[in-house]
C-alpha cells in the first residue's frame, strides 16, 4: 500500500541508540552549565529558563539551581521541554564546530530519499526538541537531509506514548489515518498510534522485544512491505 506521509521517530529508528546516549548527552552534561552562564538573558534562554522554574515550582530558583536540576535531569533522561529546547542549541555549537555528525543508518538515509522522490511526505517525531531533530539531519553523515521533510513534532505536540498526541498530528496532517504509516522502536508509542488507525513498523535495530506490529530490521525491509 502506498502512503500518503510518513512519520518516522529518530533514536533506535533512524539512529541507533548509543549516539545519544554517547555522544550527545554527555557532550550536553559537559557544556550546557558554561552555556547557560554565558547565555541567560538571551530571549531563547531566558524562555527555557523560565520553563524551568515553573517545573521545578520554584519561581525564585537562580541559574545555578536550574543548572543543578538540569543536569539531575540528563542524567534522569527526562522528556522536558525546557532542558530539550537548550540541549538544541548547545547541540548546534558541537555540530557546527565539527564535534560530532548526526548518525543515521545507511538504510535510513537511503529509503528517506527514495521516499521523499515518490512524492510522500516525510516527518519526524522525536521527543528531541525540533531543533535537535533538524540538526541531526542538517548534519548528518550523508550530509544535509532537511529539505526531505515537510515537519518536525516533539513533545510540545504531546507525549509520544499519548493517543491524543498522534490525534493533533493528525490534524495538521490533514490525511486519514489509514494513509499514514509510522515508524518507530518503542512499543507503546506504536500502540498509541494504532488506536487512531495509523499504520505502524516496529525497527528492531538493536534486540528490542517485539509485540504486536509489523516488525522491520532496516528500512530496506519497510520498503520491501509497502511495495
Amino acid at each position: 500500500m502506498k502512503y500518503s506521509a510518513i512519520i518516522t521517530d529518530i533514536e533506535g529508528t533512524t539512529s541507533r541508540i548509543s549516539f545519544v546516549t554517547d555522544i550527545l548527552f554527555p557532550y550536553a552534561a559537559r557544556e550546557l552549565p558554561a552555556f547557560i552562564r554565558a547565555n541567560a538573558t538571551q530571549p531563547d534562554v531566558a524562555t527555557a529558563l523560565t520553563a524551568c522554574r515553573e517545573l521545578m515550582q520554584q519561581p525564585a530558583a537562580g541559574t545555578e539551581q536550574i543548572i543543578t536540576k538540569l543536569l539531575q535531569w540528563i542524567t534522569d533522561d527526562k522528556k522536558v521541554t525546557p532542558l530539550k529546547a537548550l540541549q538544541g542549541m548547545v547541540w548546534q555549537h558541537g555540530y557546527q564546530s565539527g564535534a560530532f555528525t548526526g548518525h543515521l543508518y545507511a538504510d535510513a538515509a537511503t529509503q528517506l530519499q527514495y521516499w521523499h522522490s515518490k512524492g510522500i511526505k516525510l516527518y519526524v517525531y522525536s521527543s528531541g526538541s525540533v531543533q535537535a531533530q533538524q540538526l541531526l539531519f542538517q548534519y548528518s553523515d550523508y550530509g544535509d537531509l532537511t529539505t526531505l521533510f515537510n515537519g518536525y513534532f516533539d513533545t510540545r505536540i504531546g507525549a509520544k506514548r499519548e493517543i491524543s498526541s498522534y490525534a493533533a498530528i493528525l490534524q495538521q496532517l490533514q490525511l486519514p489515518p489509514k494513509q499514514v504509516l509510522f515508524l518507530s522502536d518503542v512499543v507503546a508509542e506504536l500502540d498509541a498510534a494504532r488506536a487512531l488507525g495509523i499504520a505502524t513498523v516496529q525497527l528492531i535495530r538493536e534486540g528490542q522485544p517485539t509485540a504486536n506490529h509489523p516488525v522491520a530490521h532496516s528500512f530496506d525491509q519497510i520498503r520491501e512491505q509497502m511495495s
